[in-house]
């Protein structure tokens, strides 16, 4: 079982920027497939990055590729989510997911946990 929680989030200005983390406990991260998504209120789930097991591969959804980074620190048991050049519509719930795989290297995760989110607030 694994336990992960985020953290980071809050309110910000446009064009200011934020580093979301999500702490796992319960396991090491080292055996997961990393990724964020977002959700606004009244849409679905938006899928925003994931990162391999060892930090070796990226993957973004064009929505927010060259304004937010993906990395991880397994010393740690940390992923994280830079967030900069941040726009209204970026405001959101943000999760962290894992994926159970040392294999994956592109796309969305298909998630073995979720945290719990934290709120991104942006305005304008």
């Amino acid at each position: 079982q694994v336990q992960l929680v985020e953290s980071g989030g809050g309110l910000v200005q446009a064009g200011g920027s934020l580093r979301l983390s999500c702490a796992a406990s319960g396991r090491t991260l080292s055996t997961y497939y990393m990724g964020w998504f977002r959700q606004a209120p009244g849409k679905e789930r938006e899928f925003l990055a994931a990162i391999s097991w060892n930090g070796g591969s990226t993957y973004y959804a064009d929505s927010v590729k060259g304004r937010f980074t993906i990395s991880r620190d397994n010393a740690k048991n940390t992923v994280y989510l830079q967030m900069n050049s941040l726009k209204p519509e970026d405001t959101a719930v943000y999760y962290c997911q894992a994926e159970r795989s040392r294999t994956r290297v592109a796309g969305p995760p298909r998630p073995d946990y979720w945290g719990q989110g934290t709120q991104v607030t942006v305005s304008s």
